[in-house]
Order: C-alpha cells, then sequence, then structure tokens
C-alpha cells in the first residue's frame, strides 16, 4: 500500500540542508512531476542528510530517497513525522512528505514516490529502504509524482523506449501502475527536440530526425511524463 493515506495528520515541518555530501553515496537519476505538468529531472547523489522539524533536527539516512530528494533542491519541502525521528538515521522510517514546491497534499492525494516502475512500500527515509530489501543503489530512478487517487490506485507513469532508425527513431511507450504492471499507451505525444508523434494502439511512433543525438519523451496528460532518453541516430 502507499503511504500518503497520513497526509492529513500533524503539523506541517520545514527543511534544513545537512552534512555535505558522501562520495560512497549512491548516485541516482531522480525527477520530481508538478501539479502543473512541468517537471525536473536531476542526477543526484543520495547522501545523509538533516532535516529540521520545528525545534528538532532529524537525519534522512544515506541512500534514502529523502535524502536524494533534499539534495536535489526542487523546491520547498514540508515533512511530517509519525515517528520518533532524530539525528540517527534509523529513526527516520516516519518522515513523510507533505508538499514539495507549490503543491501539498489534500485529502488522500498527494506525494509519492517510485523505484524504477513500482511503488515504494515504506516512507521516504526508511533505513531499510523502499521496499524494505535495502537503499537505493546507483544508477537507479526515482519518480516523485503528485497522485491523483483513481480507482485504489496512482495515474500510471509512463516509460519510452527509443531506437534509431534510417532517417528517424521509433520509439514505444508503456505506462505502469502502482505495482510495477505496463501497458501500452495509445496516444502519447512522443517530443525529440521540436519533433513529436502520437503513438498508435501498439504505444510505438516513427520520429523523422536528423542525424544526431536526440533526447526522447514522452507525455500524455493525465499521467506522469517519461525521463528523457538519449538516441543517437547516424
Amino acid at each position: 500500500m502507499i503511504r500518503w493515506v497520513l497526509a492529513g495528520i500533524g503539523a506541517a515541518a520545514a527543511l534544513a540542508v545537512g552534512p555535505s555530501a558522501d562520495a560512497a553515496a549512491p548516485t541516482v537519476r531522480q525527477m520530481v512531476a508538478f501539479r502543473s505538468g512541468d517537471s525536473v529531472a536531476k542526477t543526484v547523489r543520495a547522501s545523509r542528510v538533516l532535516v529540521r522539524l520545528g525545534d528538532r533536527r532529524c537525519a534522512a539516512g544515506e541512500g534514502t530517497a529523502l535524502a536524494a530528494l533534499v539534495r536535489g533542491r526542487f523546491g520547498r519541502l514540508r515533512l511530517r513525522d509519525f515517528g520518533s525521528c532524530s539525528r540517527n538515521p534509523r529513526d527516520g522510517a516516519g518522515l513523510f512528505v507533505s508538499a514539495i514546491g507549490p503543491d501539498r497534499n489534500r485529502g488522500q492525494n498527494g506525494w509519492v514516490y517510485k523505484v524504477g516502475r513500482r511503488s515504494a512500500t515504506a516512507g521516504a527515509a526508511d533505513p531499510s529502504g523502499p521496499f524494505g530489501r535495502g537503499r537505493l543503489r546507483s544508477g537507479q530512478r526515482v519518480t516523485w509524482f503528485y497522485c491523483s487517487l483513481r480507482g485504489g490506485g496512482c495515474q500510471r507513469t509512463l516509460e519510452v523506449q527509443a531506437s534509431a532508425e534510417p532517417g528517424g527513431l521509433v520509439a514505444t511507450v508503456r505506462g505502469y501502475d502502482d505495482e510495477g504492471r505496463g501497458v501500452a499507451v495509445e496516444g502519447a505525444t512522443v517530443s525529440a527536440g521540436r519533433t513529436s508523434a502520437l503513438t498508435g494502439p501498439d504505444g510505438s511512433a516513427r520520429l523523422t530526425v536528423p542525424s544526431g543525438a536526440h533526447r526522447v519523451v514522452a507525455t500524455k496528460p493525465g499521467l506522469v511524463r517519461s525521463f528523457a532518453e538519449l538516441v543517437e541516430v547516424p
């Protein structure tokens, strides 16, 4: 189950930047998708940080999604603590993100995060990691997005796979639910610079683009945009 259902409880908290980055901490690709449709993606080192909640300082441990979120500086964060957070990272399991930038949790709608294609089952600073089986690893993708609950789950997140072909590229778009189950997405816009095309029933689209490197992104209203994929067209 997703963890944001407690959003209406407790007091809001402020953010504080903690210790300097640790070179041993994992480096992850991270994207924050706002309600407006805007998104920001960064490569971030998930080093231990301290966050300020009232008069307390609480640690988000190395390799946690919250540490990566704080390090990414995506906008003002609001946090709540449903446990007993302290300067010791092992006490961070109850830390909860209630707002990023202008978007605050409302009722059962609010911020969630995925690692890869699946929604996390643990809090963002839980020392056991997003699924209780270990913390983040270098190279993983973390997506934060504002979940609009529908049919018992969040909106799907998009993933695009693209490959070069003579005179352009072909892309396939799939959408993933909370459990990581994917379906082909029809009507998604696949963009490479100023060139775009809509996907068909099988989720694929072809784009005519010149030779060179192209960043390919998939979007569709009501769904969470994909990470950008780099494709080299000969």
